[in-house]
């Protein structure tokens, strides 16, 4: 090991920042050097998108620069990974060549619109910043017709959102007065509304977007998109405007260094250590098992808490400590309801023999709770 040990992290994300933090609280910069790599250099809290879409917010005010880290003795570097060797302990840019002793791969999902023939041309893409102001003003002109908000691949990010989507656009046709003239449907591929969080959490999640004339349509498997119209296994709807969460597919980079099989995520346990030593994987790109039907979600507070823990785990190993921890698996997210409300799912992945899941009460003090959320990460972590 060179005399500075030297961290590099793949991805300014919920993982990556919480384990760049977390390891300079604990170390100085004489006893660890940071490297956080990412291809943009901004980090933004997913949810915010949907209050771009309902314009109670803007994409600049919605971002924190990662160029801030430099303040922290945390370096950044705003480019693209071309090669991860998990071997030689090293990583290529499209500029560098960078060694390593230990790495964090927290790449995140990538949104895969291509898997699915004819998206691209007849659909928007719920969770990406550059459709976004497209889809308000799609919104804010529509007067009569039929929305599809459309799940097309599991597992996917958020799990909570598109439900919190089809909530907040209803809110929006309601205040323009134009509600009782649009029909929203909701499709998803899985049997139940949210099956990382169980059935009986995925019940109250169904009468809460029923209770707003929210249609939802269960074990709807699309096979392609035509214009307006929805091809799905068993049959096709039409629509006027399509909200799509594209399937999730892990970095190419994953694939070619041999990390995760495609289409797949990396395979880790409780440890977030991938089969290489002293190189883990946390947050999106990972799949962590909890029982043979589910996995850990792909959420922020999942990643957040796994980079953390390899953090701790890192700074154990540098300072010659046999301490180590496990992912405690605790977390929860905001779903709000469109009425200034919101409730939070509270989940432990590994309390019991099974994950518990919970849906707290729908209250302003949440929604307040939700913006909270946001604020802290932004402030904590640049």
């Amino acid at each position: 090991m060179t005399s500075v040990p030297h961290v590099v992290i793949l991805g300014g994300g919920f993982g990556g920042l919480s384990a760049a933090n977390e390891l300079r609280n604990t170390l100085t910069s004489s006893q660890v050097k940071i490297t956080i790599i990412d291809k943009k250099d901004w980090f933004m809290v997913g949810f915010a998108k949907l209050w771009i879409i309902n314009g109670t917010r803007t994409f600049e005010n919605s971002t924190g620069s990662l160029n801030e880290l430099g303040k922290k003795e945390i370096d950044f570097i705003k480019d693209e990974i071309l090669s991860i060797n998990v071997k030689d302990k090293n990583v290529k840019t499209k500029t560098l060549e960078i060694s390593f002793d230990f790495l964090i791969i927290s790449m995140g999902a990538v949104l895969a619109p291509d898997r699915i023939p004819g998206l691209e041309q007849n659909g928007f893409n719920l969770y990406d910043h550059n459709h976004l102001l497209e889809i308000r003003e799609k919104l804010e002109s529509i007067k009569s017709g039929k929305i599809a908000i459309s799940i097309m691949g599991m597992p996917y990010k958020c799990p909570p959102a598109p439900f919190e989507a089809s909530l907040l656009i209803d809110s929006m046709l309601r205040k323009r007065g134009i509600r009782d003239f649009v029909q929203i449907d909701f499709y998803s591929p899985a049997p139940i509304a949210l099956p990382a969080a169980g059935p009986e959490v995925s019940r109250q999640i169904l009468e809460l977007v029923n209770s707003e004339q929210i249609v939802f349509h269960n074990s709807s498997k699309i096979k392609s998109v035509e214009s307006k119209k929805l091809i799905f296994e068993d049959g096709e709807v039409n629509f006027d405007l399509l909200l799509a969460i594209p399937p999730h597919i892990a970095p190419k980079v994953i694939y070619d260094s041999g990390l995760a099989k495609e289409p797949g995520f990396i395979p880790i346990d409780r440890d977030c250590e991938t089969p290489f030593e002293n190189v883990f994987a946390v947050g999106d790109v990972t799949s962590l098992v909890v029982t043979e039907n589910m996995a850990v979600p792909k959420a922020g507070i999942f990643a957040e808490g796994e980079g953390i823990t390899v953090a701790k785990n890192i700074s154990s190993q540098i300072l010659s400590n046999e301490e180590s921890v496990l992912f405690n698996g605790k977390g929860g997210c905001f779903i709000e309801s469109g009425r200034n409300t919101a409730s939070i799912i509270e989940v432990d992945m590994f309390s019991h023999s099974t994950p518990s899941t919970n849906l707290t009460e729908s209250t302003s003090d949440n929604l307040s709770k939700k913006v909270q959320f946001e604020k802290e990460r932004l402030s904590k972590w640049l």
